[in-house]
């Protein structure tokens, strides 16, 4: 019964993988209800900055913010490329990832160069294997990402970008459809546009009194309107990996139960033919006397 005892140690074995990926499956769950809330609840903060920055961009039309300037000159583009810092939740990371060499190579056959701000560890490892230039990286953000963390990297793009360093600045980064469904995403952030700024305008216009001037006020709300895409997207992320690595441990849970059907019908079936054998040496035993 040699071959029965490891059909039964591959048993044991894949029902202790079963029960953890089934406790994965109930953690993901849970953080993914969290997730989702604190994505929700940055949409209006980010649905009304949008709102008001491009209603300063109609208002005041006399001064244009270096990030509403398109750069025709630099031949280098930035990439802010936000991934998971863990894996187990299927192929979240390797689409977006995709998404992203596919934008890189289109640059690169228009002569364009890139370099990268990484968020999370997975894009990170991945922008390093590939040789992509990354200037700035954070990781471990956890399962609250706070935006102090995120400004210092984003920065640097956005101060190239206002330099006239780079001629476009993209956010990557995976959007949250529903449990079933995320879509990777490149958007362009930089330059901004009033098309891309705007949610509803109405038919009336709007006009500001600025406090101290103008510059002052729609420098410090544009900077703020792009951290908080940038913020948004990472939220957006987070919840797309919790949604991904619960749909990803339920079916590998259910797997681990079909394998375990499987390896337990072949040692029925190698048990009794075991026994079968040895009635089969018995009756001949006896007919032989």
């Amino acid at each position: 019964m040699a071959a029965g005892k490891e059909i039964r140690g591959k048993i044991k074995s894949v029902e202790n993988t079963k029960k953890i990926t089934k406790a994965m499956e109930m953690v993901a769950a849970s953080k993914m209800r969290k997730a989702q809330d604190r994505m929700r609840a940055a949409r209006p903060y980010a649905e009304k900055i949008r709102s008001l920055a491009a209603n300063l961009s109609t208002a005041t039309p006399e001064y244009k913010h270096p990030f509403m300037v398109k750069n025709d000159g630099a031949k280098t583009a930035g990439f802010i490329v936000i991934t998971t810092d863990k894996g187990l939740c299927g192929g979240l990371n390797t689409n977006v990832l995709r998404a992203v060499t596919a934008k890189l190579r289109e640059l690169e056959g228009q002569g364009i160069r890139s370099e990268a701000v990484a968020i999370g560890n997975k894009g990170f490892g991945f922008l390093n294997r590939i040789g992509a230039p990354v200037v700035s990286h954070v990781t471990q953000l956890g399962d609250r990402p706070a935006l102090e963390r995120l400004i210092g990297p984003v920065k640097v793009l956005l101060d190239a970008y206002a330099e006239g360093r780079l001629s476009a600045v993209y956010l990557c980064y995976t959007r949250f459809i529903n449990t079933m469904r995320q879509e990777p995403m490149v958007q362009q952030l930089l330059p901004l546009s009033a098309e891309e700024m705007e949610v509803r305008q109405g038919e009336h216009g709007w006009d500001y009194l600025y406090e101290p001037d103008a510059p002052t006020v729609i420098n410090d709300l544009l900077l703020r309107y792009v951290e908080a895409l940038a913020y948004q997207a990472v939220a957006e992320n987070m919840g797309s990996e919790q949604s991904a690595r619960m749909v990803a441990m339920k079916s590998a849970t259910d797997n681990a139960g079909n394998v375990i059907a499987e390896l337990k019908l072949v040692y029925n079936k190698t048990r009794q033919a075991a026994i079968t054998k040895e009635l089969s040496e018995i009756v001949a035993g006896a007919a032989a006397v």
